[in-house]
């Protein structure tokens, strides 16, 4: 006999009407033998409505004719939590969309009553529903009992089968049903003047289009395929950080904003959460990864399929309802604030569509606030790194569809590597709205607030120090002595710091310098040379940019303290002693030059960090401005310098855009595309005859971000006043601080000559052969 894996039922003077949430005649079959049995012995036996079949419409008209006010229990077979099956039995469990499967009627029929049982939901009157059905301004009180029978069955069922089974069910019918849904639908008529008719019909069929309708089946499937997809990694999660997530998540709903790197981000994302007990993430995605089978199964499992752009203001409007559905009824969201993968590395500028659809939904729903939760997704390795990198040097992207799929999934196995997840402190939607009467200006505030944490929480990894050492020295090879000598005073910035690392481990240890260029090896993007007296490490050919795009995952750490020591350096001809307002004027002359390479925050704040960067180099800076060649001597005797590796090739790529533009005619159309294209020919030239240090420059990426200056500065439109004189003033700015760069990329390498490879750790013994040597 099937046990119940609910409360006891309530009693009441009132008559008792189990409803049977049921998916076919044997499941009603086992529900209402269940209910014979659990009869006491001389009263009659409670009758039974069917939520399924011919007397679903009509479960309000037989509710009434059994008593005044009767007690309504909802029934259904479940799983049992005491024996709980493993995948396949539970993926055929037919609830969701799902129709039952032959192997679960047999489950059902009793011949494995351990693994199924009787699911009792929290019953209620039919006055209390039908009171809740007069405020909800619904359509049709049968549908709306039979749907709260439902998911009050939901609720008491996730107690049996997990969390992450909290999913929505009747999305449609229960936005559709309300009163206030068909007054917005009147209003958007007449906002865009077409019939009421014509305008609901396009409203179900976006909602058809974008809700995502999810069963239990396509969860599993779907985390059977990311577990798949991420094989070859080995996932760390900061765990603390996630059970607060976890308790704030109990009153308010929640929306994870994740970095973009990777395809692979949702699938590694979604285990980790539901491991902590967190609900299943309705996921953001783009309408392009709808392509069979991927598209459907993604959306049977939380994946909302949105358009990418879109102008529509019905379907703008069809969105918001959806998420402030969502978000009343507590569901958790999530999606990618960049608005696409990274190509650079860097965090790309959040977008603010979707927040401002959030921050419409959340006025109109019934939630109190929401709150944002910054999430840093770090991989040591990356398949798809090298197709970004040759996208930016001109390469066609690959669509998406499955022959795409097929070979990403393959290249999964032949990598090794970690990836980590860490959460930033929640940020509430709702403060920042009463900070700011002005909606836009809340919303761009959410979004850089979101955009610092990532950043903050972004571990440094040991593969982003040893590209970063083996960029700044690009066509020289390093032993492991010299490799050490521009690691280790890195590792002690980053502890002077106090940066988060990857996995909380000591960057410090020589050991694990060693492992991380190994790894490199490993991945092809760094190779070893053995035929001399001892290795020697350098970068592979064409591989710039996919070292690049690792070390900019901690890139942002290192920019104040290049910019300082740009700053302190004198310009060109100076002859006079700086004073503090000129570096300050520099330094803020520099912040606009990068403004779309990185994220800065207000004058003050930059100027604090600045100030405190600067320190570092030098805690007396001020007293000896007087000697025009201080600052140089001191900061040629710093052991730590970052110019020429974190702007120097930013600055190189700009001179390219710069130097390009002053030959563009003016008053002549400027076709984007076939410029770039020029700037790509112009920087490989370059470098070929060494006139740039850093093949990184030659980037598509970066000439993108350039352009984006040149055109804040009103330098592309071939019409502007005295147009050729300003190009030629924006490249003399980029050349000065360009010649900057290159004094600080001369003081590293004259350093590196003078290293005494007995100062330095030896490293310790392995059992591989190969690695001995390393």
């Amino acid at each position: 006999m099937y046990h119940v894996e609910a409360s006891d039922q309530r009693t009441t003077e009132g008559r008792q009407v189990y409803l049977l949430d049921a998916a076919g005649a044997l499941e009603i079959q086992a529900l209402n033998s269940w209910i014979d049995a659990t009869t006491p012995d001389g009263e009659t036996r409670p009758p039974s409505i069917a939520l399924s079949g011919d007397s679903s419409g009509q479960v309000a008209e037989l509710v009434r004719g059994i008593g005044d006010d009767p007690l309504l229990i909802p029934l259904r077979v479940t799983l049992s939590a005491k024996k709980r099956p493993g995948f396949l039995r539970r993926a055929l469990a037919p609830r969701g969309n799902s129709l039952p499967t032959k192997t679960w009627q047999r489950w059902v029929q009793g011949d494995d009553p351990d693994r199924s049982a009787v699911l009792v939901g929290e019953p209620a009157t039919l006055g209390d529903l039908s009171a809740k059905f007069e405020k909800s301004g619904g359509r049709s009180l049968s549908s709306f009992i039979a749907r709260q029978a439902t998911l009050a069955l939901d609720r008491a069922e996730r107690d049996v089968i997990g969390s992450e089974y909290k999913i929505p069910r009747f999305v449609v019918e229960d936005m559709t049903e309300q009163k206030k849904f068909h007054d917005g639908i009147a209003e958007l008529a007449q906002q865009v003047g077409e019939d009421v008719p014509e305008v609901e019909r396009r409203v179900h069929t976006i909602l058809g289009e974008m809700v995502a309708t999810e069963t239990r089946r396509a969860v599993e499937m779907w985390g059977t395929l990311g577990a798949y997809f991420s094989r070859a990694y080995k996932v760390d999660v900061d765990r603390t950080q996630l059970q607060k997530v976890r308790e704030l998540n109990k009153k308010h709903p929640l929306v994870f904003l994740p970095n973009h790197r990777s395809y692979l981000d949702p699938l590694v994302l979604r285990p980790a959460l539901l491991a902590e007990g967190l609900p299943l993430n309705h996921v953001m995605g783009g309408i392009n990864v709808g392509f069979w089978p991927i598209g459907p199964i993604a959306k049977r499992s939380g994946v909302v399929l949105i358009q990418r752009k879109f102008s529509d203001e019905i379907y703008k409007w069809t969105l918001r309802q959806y998420m402030s559905f969502l978000l009343s009824k507590r569901f958790n969201l999530e999606w990618y604030i960049e608005g696409g993968r990274s190509r650079t590395g860097k965090l790309r500028p959040p977008r603010f569509g979707l927040l401002t659809y959030l921050v419409d939904a959340l006025e109109s729903s019934d939630a109190e606030d929401v709150y944002l939760v910054p999430t840093a997704i770090t991989y040591d390795r990356l398949h798809e790194v090298g197709a970004m990198a040759a996208e930016s040097h001109g390469a066609q992207k690959q669509a998406e569809g499955i022959r795409m799929a097929i070979g990403y999934i393959r290249a999964q196995g032949k990598l090794r590597g970690n990836v980590y997840l860490n959460f930033a402190e929640p940020v509430s939607v709702r403060s920042i709205l009463n900070e700011n009467e002005d909606k836009r200006v809340a919303v761009q505030k959410i979004a850089l607030t979101v955009a610092h944490a990532i950043n903050d929480t972004t571990p440094v990894t040991p593969a982003a120090l040893v590209t970063m050492a083996l960029l700044g020295i690009e066509d020289r090879a390093l032993n492991v002595h010299e490799m050490w000598a521009i690691i280790s005073p890195l590792a002690s910035y980053i502890k002077r710091r106090g940066l988060p690392t990857a996995g909380g481990i000591d960057i410090s240890e020589v050991d694990v310098v060693r492992s991380a260029v190994i790894a490199q090896v490993n991945a092809g993007v760094v190779k070893r040379f053995d035929d001399g007296p001892e290795p020697v490490f350098y970068l592979a050919q064409d591989k710039h940019l996919v070292a690049a795009f690792f070390r900019n995952n901690a890139i942002h750490y290192f920019v104040m303290r290049a910019i300082g020591e740009l700053v302190v350096l004198p310009d060109l001809g100076q002859d006079t002693p700086s004073t503090p307002e000129s570096l300050w004027k520099s330094a803020l002359e520099l912040r606009d030059l990068l403004k779309f390479e990185f994220f800065f925050g207000d004058k003050k704040d930059f100027g604090d960090r600045l100030e405190a960067e600067v320190a570092l180099i030098d805690p007396d800076w001020r007293a000896n401005l007087d000697d025009p060649e201080y600052s140089s001597r001191q900061l040629e005797s710093q052991d730590l310098h970052l110019a020429h590796r974190v702007l120097q090739p930013i600055l190189e790529a700009y001179q390219v855009v710069a130097d390009q533009l002053m030959l563009q005619p003016t008053g002549v159309e400027f076709d984007k595309a076939s410029f770039v294209a020029h700037c790509l020919g112009a920087a490989q030239a370059r470098r070929l005859r060494q006139q740039l240090d850093h093949s990184e420059a030659i980037s598509g990426e970066l000439f993108d971000t350039a352009l984006q200056l040149a055109d804040n500065r009103n330098l592309v439109d071939p019409e502007g006043e005295n147009l050729a004189q300003r190009r030629r003033d924006f490249a003399r700015e980029i050349n000065e601080w360009a010649r900057k760069a290159r004094i600080v990329r001369d003081m590293a390498h004259r350093m590196l000559d003078e290293v005494d490879p007995l100062t330095l750790p030896a490293p310790v013994a392995s059992t591989d052969e190969h690695e001995d040597d390393a």
